[in-house]
This record gives C-alpha cells, structure tokens and sequence, in this order.
C-alpha cells in the first residue's frame, strides 16, 4: 500500500493525523503530510483517514 496527499486541496482539518498518526502529521503549514508509508498494523488506519477525509486528498493505491 502507499499512500500520497494532494496537498493542494488540503483543508487542514486534522482528521488524518488523529485517525493514523503513525502515517500521517500536519507540517508547519498546517497541512497534511505523510510521514511513514503504513505498515500492516497500521494500514487499517490509513484507509480509514482517507475515508473520513472531508476533502477527499488522500490517496490510496495497493
């Protein structure tokens, strides 16, 4: 799995870091980033943030 944020439409909601924050932090900016690619004890969170994702930036290609 790899994962990959379109900065650009980024809203700085938070959502993804508090869903996954093994994978996912908000820079200095404020916007999302990944920080580590899932690993299997995390990917399940991953799909999650990017599912709860209100913009839909996230991501997910297997």
């Amino acid at each position: 799995m790899k994962v990959t944020i379109n900065r650009s439409g980024c809203i700085s909601c938070g959502i993804c870091e508090d869903v996954c924050p093994e994978v996912f932090r908000l820079d200095d900016e404020g916007l999302a980033e990944v920080i580590n690619q899932p690993e299997s004890d995390n990917e399940a969170g991953a799909v999650q943030a990017a599912e709860e994702c209100p913009v839909d930036v996230i991501l997910i290609e297997n």
